[in-house]
C-alpha cells in the first residue's frame, strides 16, 4: 500500500473527510486502469460523509451512491482494504441519512490482516 492511500486511510479514520478526499485525489490524478477506480470510489465515499457532516443530504447520498457502485466492483478486498465492510457499512449509513435518521458515527476503513 502506497504513502498517499495510507494517509488518506488515516484521515477517513479521523473523520478528516475533506482532507482525507485531498490526499485521494492527488494518488488518483495520475492512475490509470483498475486502481484509479477504487480511488475514485474511497473519493465518493470520503465527500458523502464530508457532506452528511455539514448536513447536506442530497450532496451526501449522491456522492454514497457513486462511490458504493464503484466499489462493488473491489470486493471483499483490495490493496489490502476490508472492501466488503466497507460497502455494508457505507450502504447502512446511505439507508440512515435517506431516511433523515442522525448518523450517529461514520465507518472506519479496515486493512485485511492487521
Amino acid at each position: 500500500m502506497d504513502e498517499r492511500l495510507r494517509t488518506g486511510i488515516e484521515l477517513f479514520n479521523n473523520r478528516e473527510f475533506f482532507h482525507c478526499h485531498e490526499v485521494l485525489e492527488e494518488a488518483w490524478t495520475p492512475e490509470r486502469g483498475p486502481r484509479r477506480e477504487f480511488l475514485q470510489a474511497l473519493i465518493h465515499v470520503a465527500v458523502g460523509f464530508y457532506h452528511s457532516q455539514r448536513g447536506n443530504s442530497a450532496g451526501a447520498c449522491g456522492q454514497l451512491r457513486k462511490g458504493l457502485r464503484k466499489l462493488g466492483v473491489y470486493l471483499p478486498e483490495y490493496e489490502s482494504v476490508d472492501t466488503v465492510r466497507l460497502y455494508r457499512e457505507t450502504g447502512a449509513m446511505l439507508e440512515r441519512i435517506e431516511g433523515g435518521a442522525a448518523v450517529p458515527e461514520y465507518p472506519r476503513i479496515f486493512i485485511r490482516g492487521k
